[in-house]
């Protein structure tokens, strides 16, 4: 069962449903590991709130237009409702300001590309890799 389907409580795979290579962000060690990794590869975080229908959309929308594999670049997934404080934690580091949903792309330690809520899928991932 995909971390989606665990997420938004679905029981049944299909044929189709892709599996993305999502990274839980839970902790906040991560976030200095996801800044040093990101001197030698993109790393992207996904903030999502779970009770949020946009964000809900939002993210539909992205699984079903990635195309990337763990080799590209690292996926981090945050459940800002979970790990709120993490979340703050994610924009007072990264100098970005909250937005639900929102997605960061992070190379040599920096901020290279955010956007939220439908211009997400604005951000062509293939640039950063």
């Amino acid at each position: 069962m995909g971390l989606l389907n665990k997420i938004f409580g679905g029981t049944n795979e299909t044929k189709d449903e892709k599996e993305i290579p999502w990274i839980p962000l839970n902790e906040m060690p991560q976030l200095d590991f996801i800044e040093k990794k990101s001197a030698t590869k993109t790393q992207v975080i996904f903030k999502h709130s779970t009770r949020c229908g946009i964000s809900s959309m939002v993210i539909k929308q992205f699984v079903n237009h990635y195309h990337l594999t763990e080799k590209d670049l690292d996926l981090y997934y945050l459940d800002l409702l979970n790990y709120r404080a993490l979340s703050n934690e994610v924009g007072s580091k990264f100098q970005v300001v909250h937005e639900s949903p929102q997605l960061m792309v992070i190379k040599n330690g920096v901020v290279v590309a955010h956007a939220s809520h439908g211009a997400i899928q604005g951000i062509d991932l293939n640039r950063f890799i």
